[in-house]
């Protein structure tokens, strides 16, 4: 059983509506997360201007879309585009209480950011997932303000595991470099994968079996990364026969202009633009 299904009966005791308020990739992702784990779809509200099919179908299982609510949530997760946060946020107001959990999801805003949009003294956790959510196999970064109780975090952390693993931070800082890291990263994992693809197709392998090979090849690898107890660098170590056609490569990819100063270059890139996307 998933934590995410482990979670939801907590879920289900909270005093109040959740609300979801946007309801995107990831936002569809967490309310999938949620229903699949069994809370009960009476106690969820989403407010979203432009919901999908999937969403609108989730309906007749008894969840509230865009209905008028009045009187505090228990929680409310926001999951809209930062850009059109300072809108939206303020206009959540009347359903906060000195009881009620935010949780963001926006990339970008900060902690401070939300203290100023929403009423004094709300209990606010800023939190970073990443695409694999979208199939239970996400990794969410959170950071709670000082107004947070041990039992909103507690909520908090059970909300977002439905879209897997969730660790916890002390210093927002580190949201950048979390972001640039796991935010950003199934991208760099993707391109991996292109450039295995078109490498494969250049050593005279037909594009399409190409393709084949290299999406397999990174997802069984992904796979057994998740699955093994050993770290990345013994499984890398433990397919490498000195001397063969893997050291060669590894080789090019492990020499000082290669791999490690490219993605540290990366890494820092996506740091700095998540910096001055909060400023």
């Amino acid at each position: 059983m998933s934590a995410a299904a482990n979670d939801q009966p907590f879920l289900n005791r909270l005093v109040g509506p959740l609300v979801l308020v946007g309801a995107g990739k990831m936002g569809s992702a967490m309310l999938e997360g949620w229903l699949a784990g069994g809370l009960d779809p009476a106690k969820i509200a989403v407010i979203e201007p432009d919901p999908s099919p999937e969403t609108v179908a989730h309906t007749l299982r008894g969840l509230s879309l865009n209905a008028e609510l009045r009187g505090p949530a228990a929680a409310i997760v926001i999951a809209v585009k930062p850009q059109i946060a300072p809108d939206v946020t303020p206009k959540l107001a009347t359903l906060i209480d000195g009881e009620t959990l935010i949780v963001s999801i926006m990339a970008g805003r900060t902690l401070a950011f939300l203290e100023r949009s929403l009423p004094a003294n709300t209990a606010i956790v800023r939190a970073m997932p990443n695409t694999p959510a979208a199939v239970g196999r996400g990794i969410t970064v959170a950071v709670a303000n000082g107004h947070v109780t041990k039992a909103q975090r507690d909520t908090a952390h059970a909300l977002l595991s439905a879209m897997g693993a969730v660790e916890w931070v002390t210093d927002e800082g580190l949201m950048d470099a979390a972001t640039a890291v796991s935010g950003s990263g199934p991208a760099y994992v993707f391109l991996l994968a292109e450039s295995l693809a078109r490498a494969g197709a250049a050593a005279g392998l037909p594009t399409r079996l190409a393709e084949r090979l290299a999406r397999a090849t990174v997802a069984g690898a992904g796979e057994l990364l998740h699955r093994s107890p050993l770290d990345a660098a013994r499984l890398r170590v433990n397919v490498t026969s000195p001397g063969g056609t893997t050291a060669a490569a590894l080789e090019v990819l492990m020499d000082h202009n290669g791999l490690n100063p490219l993605i540290e270059k990366a890494v820092a890139a996506a740091a700095r633009r998540s910096q001055e996307l909060a400023n």
